[in-house]
C-alpha cells in the first residue's frame, strides 16, 4: 500500500488545451488491461526532454533523441506498458521505428514527428503488430479530458495511477499545468523505471523549455530513489502547447519564467514523490536532507549513500534505531577530508550523533519514536559549508522482494 497517498480523481486534473489523450488495450503482455497510450499535440507545439544516462538505454529513448533533435515539430507521443524494447538491439531499434510509422499514419504526420516510450521487461522484443492493431482504438478515445485514464495506462507494477494539475497566473493569464508519471521500482536519479509527462498551454520559447524541463528534474525526479537502480528506459517529456493567451516566456529571470518553472517544478516534484510513496513494497516515507556542505553535489552524494544503503532501508522498515547505520553511510559517501566531529545526524526532530559519538541527550525510546512513523525525516549538518540537497526515498520491506522476484509472472 503507497505511503499517505490518494489516487487522484478525473476532476481534479485539468485539460491541457491542445492535448489529446487516447488509449486502447492492446494485449502487449498481459490481456484486459490499458497498456498502450496515445497523446495528440497541436501544430507549433514545444516538446522538450530529459531521459535516462544508463549506456543500455532502450531503442525508444535512442529515437526519441533523434526526432527531438530533428526539430521537426512533434505531433504525437506513443507510450506501451509490459514490454520495454530495451536490450533488444538493431531489432529494437526497427520495432520503435515502425510503431512511430504507424502512429504517423494515424497522425497525418511524419514518423520523426512521433516520440515513442516503453516500459516493462527487458530484452523482450516489442509485438508490434498489437500496437498497430490497437492505435484505431487509441484514435478514436482521443479526449482533453483523459489524463486520468492515461496514468491508469502507463502503469506496471505502480498499486495507483500518478497525476497533478495546477493552474498558475502569468501575466495576468491563466495557464494550466498537468502532469502525469509511473514509477514504482528500478528508481534511482539520472533519470529516475519511470516516465514522467507534464503540458502546460503555456506559450513559452522553445529554448526556455529546454531550460525548464532540466530544472525541474533536477529538483524532483532527480531526487528521488527506490533502490538505487537506474532504468534504461527513464524519460521526463515537458511539452508547452502556446494555446494559453499569455505573452512568451521567454526570459529567464523574469516573474513570469519563475511563476511558470515554479508551476512545472511543483508537479514533477509531487509526481516524482508519489513513485517514492508508491515504492514496491513501501511503508515508509523518508526524507533526507543534508545540509553545510562545501557543494551541493556532495550533500546530494551523502544522501543518496543513505538512501541507497539496504542496511538503513530494511532498519526503517522493522522501526529499529539502528542508527549506526546511518553514521557508516555518511563516512562511506566518499568525502574525503570530512571532519566527523563536525557533523551532527537528526531523526526527526531528535539529535542523533555529534562530536563523532551518540548525542548525549539521545535515548533509544526517542528514535523509536520516531522510526514508527509513516514519514521519516533525516537530518545531516556536514559542518562544512553553506550547501544543501534534498533526496526522497522510502524502506525496503518483504514484499520488494516478493514483487521484484514475481515481476515477469
Amino acid at each position: 500500500m503507497a505511503v499517505n497517498l490518494s489516487p487522484p480523481t478525473a476532476e481534479s486534473l485539468l485539460p491541457v488545451s491542445g492535448v489529446e489523450l487516447g488509449y486502447a488495450e492492446a494485449h502487449i503482455r498481459k490481456p484486459n488491461r490499458k497498456d498502450l497510450l496515445l497523446i495528440r499535440l497541436a501544430e507549433d507545439t514545444h516538446v522538450a526532454g530529459v531521459f535516462t544516462q544508463n549506456r543500455f538505454c532502450a531503442a525508444p529513448v535512442l529515437l526519441c533523441k533523434e526526432h527531438l533533435a530533428a526539430k521537426k515539430g512533434i505531433r504525437a507521443l506513443v507510450i506501451n506498458t509490459g514490454v520495454a524494447n530495451a536490450g533488444t538491439g538493431e531489432e529494437g531499434m526497427h520495432a520503435a521505428r515502425k510503431t512511430c510509422g504507424h502512429v504517423a499514419v494515424e497522425m497525418d504526420c511524419t514518423a520523426r514527428q512521433v516520440l515513442p516510450f516503453s516500459t516493462g521487461v527487458i530484452m523482450e522484443p516489442l509485438p508490434v503488430e498489437r500496437i498497430e492493431a490497437a492505435l484505431p482504438n487509441c484514435v478514436s478515445s482521443l479526449s482533453e479530458t483523459n489524463w486520468l485514464a492515461a496514468a491508469q495506462t502507463i502503469m506496471t507494477t505502480d498499486t495507483m495511477p500518478k497525476a497533478v494539475s495546477r493552474r498558475v497566473i502569468i501575466d495576468g493569464q491563466a495557464v494550466v499545468v498537468t502532469g502525469i508519471a509511473k514509477g514504482a521500482g528500478m528508481i534511482q536519479p539520472n533519470m529516475a523505471t519511470m516516465l514522467g509527462f507534464i503540458a502546460t498551454d503555456a506559450t513559452v520559447d522553445a529554448d526556455v523549455l529546454r531550460d525548464m524541463v532540466h530544472y525541474a528534474a533536477a529538483h524532483s525526479f532527480n531526487a528521488i530513489t527506490v533502490d538505487g537502480d537506474t532504468s534504461t528506459n527513464d524519460s521526463f517529456i515537458l511539452i508547452a502547447t502556446n494555446r494559453a493567451r499569455n505573452p512568451p516566456v521567454n526570459g529567464e529571470g523574469t516573474a513570469e519564467f519563475h511563476a511558470l518553472r515554479d508551476a512545472v517544478t511543483e508537479v514533477a516534484t509531487l509526481l516524482a514523490q508519489a513513485i517514492v510513496r508508491d515504492g514496491e513494497g513501501a511503508t515508509k516515507f523518508i526524507t533526507i536532507i543534508v545540509e553545510q556542505g562545501k557543494t551541493h553535489e556532495e550533500c546530494a552524494r551523502v544522501a543518496k549513500s543513505i538512501a541507497h544503503s539496504p542496511l538503513v532501508k530494511t532498519a526503517f522498515f522493522a522501526s529499529d534505531p539502528n542508527l549506526g547505520r546511518i553514521l557508516a553511510a555518511i563516512g562511506n559517501a566518499g568525502i574525503a577530508d570530512l571532519d566527523v566531529s563536525r557533523t551532527k545526524l537528526y531523526l526527526g526532530d531528535v539529535l542523533v550523533s555529534e562530536y563523532g559519538g551518540r548525542a548525549e541527550s539521545y535515548t533509544e525510546a526517542a528514535g523509536s519514536r520516531v522510526m514508527k512513523e509513516a514519514e521519516i525525516a533525516v537530518r545531516v549538518q556536514l559542518g562544512r559549508g553553506k550547501e544543501s540537497a534534498t533526496v526522497w526515498t522510502c524502506d525496503f520491506s518483504y514484499d520488494y522482494v516478493k514483487i521484484n522476484a514475481d515481476y515477469r509472472s
